[in-house]
């Protein structure tokens, strides 16, 4: 793969000074696959740059994760040392910041039993709640980056011979990041404006719902929680330091009620969900439950995500996207929710984020399951956003509002 140096480290600043914005004196845990160390040594460079007081890597090789699932015991794997968790307590004590540098193989566990997948997950997250809270809550920052890799490449570019492959994902990795040279912190500024504006119209009508329609079959409607806040592009955590959670990102998102979803939603990508690919699926939501699905292609592991806990079977996140977003119009299916997220509207099963209602982050999470926010050990995002896709805001006094036509902001 080819790049040239200052791209990869203004791709470095982006992650380290936009993305989790580490502060001086603070700890920087690092999880990054081992192909993509060149990437790597220049975040860690530019956090100590930046005043980070100590970096730590967290190396993984999903060649071996995929061994582990193959030949380790289920009891085996599901099992989290507790040594682990309290190195993962350490880092909460010390207010660290997290930067997730992901490069996944969509097919990584295809084959694998999926009842397998299931009580490893189940484990490890349960393990890893305090963690979860810890971010999710925004008590301290974290951002996700992407680096590409030879089978997610190919797997994104078919036809390509394989250095061609991982070259048009580097490429469009940068692209839909808004990496330029010299001019990415300026690209983001502008774009944060831009999010912000959709995030102030969307607060200011405070909408009761939103009703949902498209081609594919999508009739649904979406209750809001009251007092609920839209957010887009960057966050901030408890003491007040902007962040960036997700690079790229181009949705605006709101906490839904999870007690008012109703009717049936079908997915317009496929989710790349524990290592195996879910295809052509669809739920119908009856009072914030999932009564009904259906799934192509990888339904078991569908309903091993739905089985998790009762907060997998309704909604934690609504978010809007235009249809003509960059990700969108560059027309490349990533395979990675990450990516294919920010190209189509999405809702996501499992937790929500306290920062969507005014005084959340303050909430104790039985405060805010009283208000209608889900909690769950999960938070899947799924794609059902279409070029067709009409959106109505209802307000709370019966009126409505056109948000979105033919798959695109009216406003």
């Amino acid at each position: 793969m080819e790049y040239k140096e200052s791209i990869l480290k203004e791709f470095a600043r982006l992650a380290v000074i936009n993305g989790v914005n580490v502060q001086k004196g603070q700890p920087l845990v690092i999880d990054a696959p081992v192909d993509a160390y060149a990437f790597v040594k220049e975040c860690v460079k530019v956090a100590y740059e930046q005043g980070a007081s100590l970096v730590y890597v967290n190396y993984t090789d999903e060649d071996i994760t995929r061994l582990n699932y193959e030949y380790a015991p289920t009891e085996v794997l599901a099992r989290v040392p507790s040594w682990q968790q309290d190195r993962y307590q350490d880092w909460i004590d010390q207010g660290v910041c997290m930067l997730h540098i992901v490069s996944s193989d969509p097919d990584l566990l295809n084959g694998i039993d999926p009842e397998k997948i299931k009580t490893v997950r189940m484990a490890r997250m349960k393990a890893m709640h305090k963690y979860q809270y810890y971010t999710m809550n925004n008590i301290g920052q974290w951002s996700i980056v992407a680096w590409p890799n030879l089978k997610w490449a190919k797997k994104v570019f078919p036809d390509k011979d394989d250095e061609e492959a991982v070259q048009a994902l580097w490429d469009a990795i940068l692209f839909t990041s808004r990496v330029e040279e010299g001019k990415t912190m300026d690209n983001w500024d502008v774009h944060n404006k831009q999010l912000r504006v959709h995030s102030k119209l969307l607060n200011d009508y405070a909408f009761k719902e939103l009703y949902f329609r498209n081609s594919l079959g999508t009739d649904l409607r979406v209750g809001l929680i009251k007092d609920h806040i839209w957010e887009g592009g960057s966050s901030f955590n408890a003491k007040g330091a902007e962040f960036h959670p997700n690079i790229p990102t181009e949705e605006v998102f709101t906490m839904p009620d999870r007690r008012r979803i109703n009717g049936t939603v079908y997915a317009s990508k496929p989710l790349s969900y524990g290592g195996n690919l879910i295809k052509d699926f669809s739920f119908t939501f009856k009072d914030g439950v999932v009564v009904d699905y259906d799934a192509k292609e990888g339904k078991e592991v569908l309903k091993g995500l739905l089985d998790t806990d009762e907060g997998s079977k309704s909604l934690g996140e609504a978010a809007l996207i235009s249809y003509d977003s960059p990700i969108s119009k560059s027309g490349i299916l990533f395979y990675d929710t990450l990516f294919d997220e920010n190209a189509s509207c999405h809702l996501a099963l499992g937790a929500c984020y306290p920062e969507n209602v005014k005084g959340g982050l303050e909430m104790s999470q039985e405060d805010l399951y009283e208000l209608g926010g889900n909690d769950s050990l999960n938070h899947v995002d799924f794609m059902f956003g279409t070029e067709d896709l009409e959106v109505t805001g209802i307000t709370w006094d019966g009126k409505e509002v056109p948000v979105f036509a033919k798959g695109n902001f009216v406003f």
